[in-house]
């Protein structure tokens, strides 16, 4: 008899300033707002009925901090979560990038570098951190759930590598809003979305 395999319950941290004003985020280490704060605290109830087996979080303060306010104490650091390195596009709206680069889609036109702090990553790079997430978390699921406490893109890629689709996929989810839950299951042996973006 084959037992149900546990979930991937993915938790997008909450709002920080650049989430509310649509400014790409990705290394910079931002405090949640007091909106976020209380959406983070608001995820509790649901992951406090879940099987969970262990959680992992990005390892930046907006992540973190929004896994402990859920209730995700004891969550283990992973860099492989943190959000795409957005180079030159760091702190920018779509707006801004577009006047410089018109047309401008990260998924088929990526970022630009800038210098060590920012040097940006590929989709490639990106769905290679995802894919070494999934290898350690697979095994686990047989046991119950993990939560990844992370960030919207990699979020994409992820499910994207999830589905055993490639990364460029991710475009077709729609952005998860701050302070959201998704989950990835299987049915009948086919890796699927089971929710997506839920507050």
């Amino acid at each position: 008899m084959m037992h149900a395999m546990g979930e991937v319950i993915l938790v997008r941290h909450g709002e920080t300033e650049w989430s509310r004003s649509g400014r790409h985020a990705g290394r910079t280490d931002l405090a949640l707002t007091d909106a976020g704060t209380t959406m983070a605290a608001a995820l509790g109830p649901a992951l406090g009925r879940r099987t969970l087996v262990a959680a992992f979080s990005s390892p930046l303060g907006r992540a973190l901090r929004t896994a402990e306010l859920a209730g995700l104490i004891g969550a283990r650091p992973d860099a492989d979560l943190m959000e795409w390195d957005y180079g030159g596009y760091e702190g920018l709206t779509l707006e801004q990038i577009r006047r410089t680069a018109p047309g401008w889609d990260i998924w088929r036109d990526g970022v630009v570098p800038e210098g060590a702090h920012h040097p940006g990553e590929t989709l490639q790079q990106v769905a290679l951190r995802t894919d070494a997430v999934l290898e350690r978390v697979r095994p686990l699921l047989t046991h119950g759930d993990v939560a990844l406490v992370t960030h919207g893109h990699v979020q994409r890629v992820l499910t994207a590598r999830w589905l055993g689709l490639d990364p460029s996929a991710g475009r077709l989810l729609r952005h998860p809003r701050p302070g959201s839950l998704s989950t990835l299951g299987t049915e009948h042996g086919q890796a699927v979305v089971s929710s997506w973006n839920l507050i």
